[in-house]
């Protein structure tokens, strides 16, 4: 395809080669291993002689053209030092955490710290807290919006190897700027890592500002549809995502697999569609609430009220699809409204077609100790809402129908 190609266009055509028996779309390869047609062939792609698949927790045709889509949206009219077109590479997994450990495994050792801010997704903040101190790798968490702050324990602690970056943040939408915080971390010779799964590369592209990898749950708003699980991490040194990154990915066994890997390639084809209308209705959602009666507060960053306002107009196209927000009746008032919704979902997850409201306490970060969710802004009266891309009319009237009784 061109490689001068517009964003949907990319999302549609991106990563895709034609198959050998000229099938439109990529087949199902369901094989768990590939044929060699010598014995040479098989030594050669062994000690990476040869191109070639080999076996499908090495790697698949169909992990291959998400790959190559995910790292060509994500480098998406972005440039090296040297002026020319980024390269990044792309790793797809079972699972975002399945990533995320091979992020963490491959440059995190026994000594090593990470530095990160509060509000973090459930899950990483358990992996971060829970699972890599029993190898002897410290999580740091601090307010990343005081850059003096991180710089002061930056200087004192040599042993801090990575800052981790999630922005906008899960669920109170805090976001930090990128430009400042990679900078910051270059100086100090950090790796930089970005979750990216709320913005997605249509919104937001971390390698702009010079993130070392871009993570997402490809569960989310890429594969767009609650079809399947999925992670992937992209880096933009190809020799070490080849090499060292390739090798942990390989021996953890955290794979993708084909069927899961064609969902996500059709799902992406919208990525550009459905983003606009969640992105439309998201703020249209965010302003009705911001303004009733029974709403104490709105987290969205598309509201000038939103403490991080300002850097999500400075670094993302659109303030994204997801809010939370918390109602004047508290904890009762929010099981009241959930349980009274007629065309909102409740489920947890985000990023499907249709519009999922869950309770971030006692659902996503229920792993979290109640004094850091609080400390986080995670009350137990939140309420977290991923908008789908359903007639904007049907939302409201339902939101305000279940209002009513709050």
């Amino acid at each position: 395809m061109k490689t001068n190609s517009r964003f949907g266009t990319l999302c549609i055509h991106g990563g895709h080669d034609l198959d050998p028996l000229h099938a439109h779309l990529t087949p199902i390869y369901a094989s768990s291993t590939f044929v060699f047609d010598t014995a040479e062939q098989g030594m050669n792609r062994f000690t990476g002689k040869e191109k070639g698949y080999i076996y499908t927790r090495w790697g698949n045709p169909n992990f291959s053209e998400v790959e190559r889509k995910i790292a060509a949206l994500e480098t998406f009219q972005l440039q090296d030092k040297e002026g020319k077109a980024l390269q990044a590479k792309a790793l797809l997994h079972a699972s975002g955490m399945a990533a995320l450990t091979t992020l963490f495994l491959s440059e995190l050792h026994a000594g090593d710290k990470v530095i990160t801010h509060l509000s973090l997704y459930g899950g990483t903040d358990e992996l971060l807290q829970k699972i890599l101190p029993g190898l002897g790798i410290e999580a740091i968490i601090i307010d990343m919006h005081d850059l003096q702050q991180v710089e002061d324990i930056l200087k004192k602690d040599s042993r801090i190897r990575m800052m981790y970056l999630e922005t906008p943040a899960n669920p109170t939408l805090r976001c930090v700027d990128l430009e400042a915080c990679i900078d910051l971390a270059h100086r100090y010779h950090l790796v930089t890592a970005v979750d990216n799964t709320f913005a997605t590369p249509y919104l937001q592209q971390p390698f702009r500002f010079g993130a070392d990898y871009v993570f997402h749950s490809t569960t989310k708003f890429l594969n767009g549809h609650g079809t399947a699980v999925g992670g992937v991490l992209v880096g933009r040194d190809i020799e070490k995502m080849e090499q060292q990154v390739t090798k942990v990915y390989r021996l953890l066994g955290g794979n993708s697999n084909p069927f899961d890997a064609y969902l996500l390639t059709l799902g992406m084809k919208t990525l550009e569609l459905r983003m606009e209308r969640h992105c439309s209705n998201a703020q249209q959602i965010a302003e009705y609430l911001a303004q009733h009666s029974a709403v104490e507060k709105v987290n969205y960053p598309g509201l000038d009220s939103h403490p991080d306002y300002a850097i999500a107009q400075k670094q993302m196209k659109h303030a994204g699809a997801v809010l939370s927000f918390s109602l004047k009746g508290g904890l009762q008032a929010g099981i009241t409204f959930i349980n009274q919704l007629q065309v909102c979902v409740r489920a947890v997850s985000l990023g499907t077609c249709d519009t999922l409201v869950s309770h971030p306490a006692s659902m996503t970060h229920y792993g979290v100790p109640r004094e850091q969710r609080e400390k986080s802004g995670i009350s137990d009266g939140l309420i977290r809402m991923s908008v789908g891309i359903e007639n904007i009319e049907d939302l409201l009237e339902d939101l305000e129908q279940a209002l009513q009784h709050c």
